[in-house]
């Protein structure tokens, strides 16, 4: 499982500077979010945040280490140690803003929720890595991931967090039709999941509802479930085309945007540096995404090409839902910005994300 050395001249750049470029915008952003006028200072979690990028890119350098094809022996084993830690999440983890998804590690808090997302890609990529039918997959073929799939995002709900289940329900969908679900099949997936729309509504929080319901009518509740989506669109409406410079967002400053750091950092970051700055952003990530489907099209086998796509299905899906949720597009659902927003187990995790698809381009040289 040693480095072929011949792999270092084949080190993706591109991937790896579009990813750091991404990242140290999120630091940057976060550093601002926090930072106190009246202190001088911005507190502990720019640094937290450095510590877990440098936790991230052993994570990183550790996926590029071994051939990709050793995944295929520890997707599984992985898969049972991430639905092993969602269960003593319920039952041992640490809550905080009124949810329990954290595991108290002494050093640093988990939140298993996130390398959930990785477990999803990698037993898809083991299921899907054999040829498709020649007539594409029949729901009936699939029992055996929806087995799997759904005591995590069962599991995720009761936490809960909606944002992180609807992450791994729709990384689950997106591997299904990259593994070759007919469509008359996908129609029917689509059907019994609107059916089940009712039902999963009996499962959310009052609080998740009501987030829906502001979202259809935005004056139902200003001051409340509205509130966070109202304050955000204030700052990236205010941040005009060149914003309005950096730590100079008063919606930040004046404490308006709730989670700047966090769920809401793509406002703080819009209410800085404008339409101009969020063009340059979205451009950064339509890169990473657009090189990365390449990588999908180049990948030597269809395990590797499996691997690639579900990993930028994750980033994809993030960005996706997290700058809708901030521009009022979609309800809030609580999904950060990948890369970006600050958390240790989400940028540790992107980062291996990350490092799976460096692996699957270098190898592609290698016979």
């Amino acid at each position: 499982m040693q480095i072929d050395r011949r792999l270092i001249s084949h080190l993706d750049w591109t991937l790896l500077l579009l990813s750091a470029t991404i990242v140290g915008i999120g630091i940057v952003t976060i550093y601002s979010a926090n930072y106190d006028m009246a202190e001088g200072h911005a507190g502990a979690l720019p640094m937290r945040q450095v510590t877990w990028l440098g936790l991230g890119l052993i994570a990183m350098f550790g996926a590029m280490s071994f051939d990709y094809h050793y995944i295929d022996r520890l997707a599984y084993p992985f898969y049972g140690a991430m639905l092993v830690l969602l269960i003593l999440v319920i039952i041992i983890g640490h809550s905080g803003g009124g949810s329990q998804r954290w595991i108290n590690l002494g050093f640093f808090r988990l939140q298993p929720s996130e390398p959930a997302k990785l477990a999803i890609v990698l037993f898809m990529a083991k299921y899907f890595q054999t040829d498709e039918p020649p007539k594409g997959y029949y729901l009936r073929d699939l029992w055996v991931p929806f087995a799997l799939v759904v005591p995590l995002i069962l599991l995720t709900l009761i936490q809960p967090d909606l944002g992180t289940a609807i992450i791994l329900g729709v990384v689950f969908i997106s591997m299904v039709l990259m593994g070759g679900l007919r469509l008359r099949s996908f129609a029917y997936l689509v059907a019994a999941g609107i059916a089940f729309l009712p039902i999963g509504w009996q499962f959310l929080k009052q609080y998740q509802r009501n987030r829906i319901l502001t979202f259809l009518d935005p004056d139902r509740d200003p001051l409340g479930a509205g509130y966070h989506v109202i304050q955000s669109q204030i700052a990236i409406g205010s941040g005009k085309i060149f914003g309005k410079g950096f730590m100079h967002g008063t919606q930040n400053r004046l404490n308006f945007l709730p989670e700047q750091h966090t769920d809401f950092i793509f406002a703080v970051f819009s209410e800085e540096w404008g339409l101009i700055g969020c063009a340059v952003l979205l451009l950064l990530y339509f890169g990473l995404i657009a090189y990365s489907i390449r990588l999908v099209q180049r990948a030597k086998d269809r395990f590797g090409a499996l691997l690639v796509f579900g990993m930028i299905a994750i980033i994809f899906w993030h960005v996706v839902i997290n700058v809708a949720m901030v521009s009022g597009i979609m309800p809030v659902v609580g999904v950060p910005l990948p890369l970006v927003s600050y958390g240790g187990s989400a940028l540790a995790s992107m980062m291996f994300a990350v490092g799976v698809m460096m692996n699957v381009s270098m190898r592609r040289y290698i016979f």
